[in-house]
């Protein structure tokens, strides 16, 4: 049972967009700056893209779940700690480690991770508009858990020659709960967050079988 009600979860979201202006900006750009270094991948590059992710990982776990989710739902403080611990397996994974490349290819894993990546940061807010859903109620990319999460998988795919198995595991358990909440908060576009992970496994799987 969810222990709030979509007023009072759409309400903190209205409270945390304000403050944290104009946070949602600088996602954006960030956002796109990733998606432009897939096309051109270097050292630096994959170790930015991997520097992002932690972050994006990270102020969700602090700013989202700990600061402003934690009055409404007991569960917050666990989310917050998972998505901290996402932040440092994608810091070890693709910056002190670094042995992997973010890179499109005109496959299938190219094309479901950055029609992902795109979903994302424009097709979820849209699909959220229609639902009524309005700055500064709006879940923002970048700044919120679910487009925040589709994002992450869309950009994992990418990564050759294989996809890393463990940096994904927390994102599918978010698209789980989250998606799960999605009717009896009436946010229909969280529907996407159980697809996208159904999407990024299969593709995961295939992908990396192939690479062996």
């Amino acid at each position: 049972m969810i222990p709030f009600s979509p007023e009072v979860f759409f309400a903190l979201f209205e409270e945390y967009n304000l403050a944290i202006w104009p946070a949602q900006i600088v996602a954006y750009v960030l956002g796109l700056l990733v998606l432009g270094l897939v096309f051109r991948p270097s050292v630096s590059g994959n170790r930015f893209i991997g520097a992002i992710l932690a972050i994006f990982w990270l102020g969700n776990g602090i700013a989202y779940h700990w600061l402003y989710f934690m009055p409404i739902n007991f569960a917050a403080p666990l989310f917050a700690v998972l998505f901290v611990i996402e932040a440092l397996i994608l810091w070890w994974r693709f910056i002190i480690r670094g042995d992997l490349t973010f890179r499109f290819h005109r496959d299938i894993a190219g094309a479901a991770g950055v029609t992902l990546m795109i979903f994302a940061m424009v097709i979820y807010p849209l699909l959220g508009m229609a639902s009524g859903h309005n700055w500064p109620q709006a879940a923002m990319f970048g700044v919120a858990p679910s487009p925040m999460v589709i994002f992450t998988f869309g950009v994992l795919l990418l990564a050759t020659p294989r996809v890393p198995i463990v940096p994904i595991v927390i994102p599918v358990m978010w698209a789980l709960i989250s998606g799960s909440a999605a009717w009896f908060l009436d946010i229909p576009e969280d529907v996407s967050l159980p697809l996208a992970g159904v999407v990024a496994v299969f593709v995961l799987v295939r992908k990396n079988r192939r690479a062996s």
